[in-house]
């Protein structure tokens, strides 16, 4: 069955989405480590033309995800833990600088939407923690609680106003949203307090960033990316 192109960001480009979709695919391993694939079958899987394609396996290479093997044939590379490491350094410092910016730059009403958007986050966590609780299910509430939580990332970046920076982050995430989304719902099905030590810090962020103080905000989300890509990175294999 054919991939679709990722989610569309603002202002983004055929090559940007192809680029993300194939990315994601050797995330989840979709697309195995020494695989062939070929400029071609790509654009098919992604129903584009290969113009696209073309740019976003550049990128890819670049990237050390894919090494090319012929004039229109690539391999997905195989990606040691030395590379994930300095990979995740890199998203958790963009990480921090989003961060920065935003302080530099949110409006009383984008750190209201934060807000108000913590507060349906913590109903949701109250409800989760009743029907664990209970011996309830509580997959489809947690994938509501990480859906609120991408809206309140996304408005943290929206609040940054650096088009270019929120790009470079997304092309440097450790994981996919989906491959992240997996794993955070295997961590909480393993501890039901995964990640809830961490939690209270989108309060404090959020404290910072109406102060305007981009030290504190930028310390405050470097070391949550941090503790949860080491938490996640640590189930990798």
């Amino acid at each position: 069955m054919p991939s679709q192109l990722s989610t569309p960001l603002a202002s983004d480009t055929l090559a940007d989405r192809a680029y993300r979709s194939i990315r994601a695919a050797i995330a989840t391993g979709e697309l195995r480590a020494g695989q062939k694939v070929t400029e071609r079958g790509l654009a098919e899987r992604l129903t584009v033309s290969a113009t696209p394609v073309r740019e976003a396996i550049r990128r890819l290479e670049q990237d050390g995800l894919l090494q090319r093997t012929g004039p229109r044939t690539v391999e997905v590379a195989h990606i040691g833990d030395s590379a994930i490491s300095d990979l995740a350094e890199v998203e958790v410092a963009l990480r921090g600088m989003v961060a920065r910016f935003a302080a530099r730059h949110a409006t009383p009403d984008q750190l209201d939407a934060l807000d108000a958007i913590l507060d349906d986050a913590d109903d949701l966590l109250v409800l989760i923690r009743q029907r664990h609780a209970d011996g309830d299910p509580i997959e489809r509430h947690m994938n509501q609680l990480f859906d609120t939580m991408q809206r309140f990332n996304d408005a943290v970046d929206a609040c940054a106003r650096n088009p270019v920076l929120v790009r470079l982050l997304d092309q440097a995430r450790v994981f996919s949203r989906p491959e992240r989304r997996t794993r955070l719902l295997q961590a909480v099905a393993d501890d039901p307090e995964f990640g809830q030590d961490r939690y209270a810090s989108h309060r404090s962020l959020v404290a910072a960033l109406r102060a305007g103080d981009e030290g504190t905000a930028e310390t405050l989300v470097v070391q949550d990316a941090r503790g949860g890509l080491t938490d996640l990175l640590s189930g990798r294999r």
